[in-house]
């Protein structure tokens, strides 16, 4: 059943004191103690922290991939960790435009119909599939290569199919894993410009990154270490949200 339609939320992201706590042969293993975070809609945020930080962890979970062990997550006025597994599918599909480092497009198969694919599973009339990719690939410079398969195409120009395939579902959320991690630095500039470019126009993204030089492009950095937040750039997400001080 689809969901009503609300008043668009100040927020895209509250969480309030998350945390993740894997057991495995009797261990017990903090992935996430105590997150707090706020990303207000328009926001562009980089998440920054070491390898094992918790940082892909919190990315799951911002991505309804994974439900905290405690906490609260609300995504654009929707409380997560208390939806069944058909509304989490739900929100991955319309709410979040996901972009990976791997790419995850489908071999084979042309840029025009890797884009189609999430409005396939969406029931968007052909027709309209096929308009609405073409524009989405035409805004991120690939207006040219619409029937290249993905073994034809650098790994810059995948990462522009995966950034408008992330799009075209006009999502409340870009969530972005080391987008810019398997791809070359002169790529990855130009990946990080489109980034911006859909910033500026309004979206919001959230990007998980160990590259400072690349975080840098994001308007605000929360630095996550050994799962918990260490530093956060935002003015108004130290007003909101009482951090644990330092002892």
């Amino acid at each position: 059943m689809a969901r009503s339609a609300s008043p668009p939320q100040s927020f895209i992201i509250e969480t309030q004191h998350l945390s993740k706590i894997y057991h495995m042969d009797g261990v017990q293993t903090v992935a996430l103690s105590d997150v707090s975070i706020i990303v207000k809609r328009g926001e562009f945020v980089a998440i920054m922290g070491p390898s094992g930080s918790g940082k892909s962890t919190l990315m799951h979970i911002l991505g309804a991939l994974d439900q905290p062990t405690t906490g609260t997550y609300i995504l654009d006025g929707e409380n997560v960790e208390k939806l069944s597994d058909d509304q989490l599918a739900d929100i991955r599909n319309h709410k979040i435009g996901f972009i990976f480092q791997a790419y995850n497009l489908l071999p084979r198969t042309t840029a025009l119909k890797n884009v189609m694919v999430p409005m396939v599973y969406a029931g968007v009339p052909k027709e309209e599939r096929l308009a609405t990719a073409t524009k989405y690939l035409q805004m991120v410079g690939l207006g040219d290569r619409l029937d290249h398969t993905s073994n034809q195409l650098s790994g810059g120009q995948q990462q522009r199919v995966a950034i408008a395939r992330a799009l075209v579902l006009s999502p409340a959320l870009l969530l972005a894993d080391e987008p810019t991690g398997n791809i070359a630095t002169n790529q990855a500039e130009e990946i990080m410009a489109i980034f911006q470019k859909l910033n500026a126009e309004g979206h919001t993204i959230v990007m998980i990154t160990h590259e400072p030089d690349i975080a840098e492009h994001a308007q605000r950095i929360i630095h996550i270490r050994d799962g918990k937040i260490v530093n956060d750039s935002s003015d108004h997400s130290q007003r909101l949200i009482k951090l644990p001080k330092s002892k």
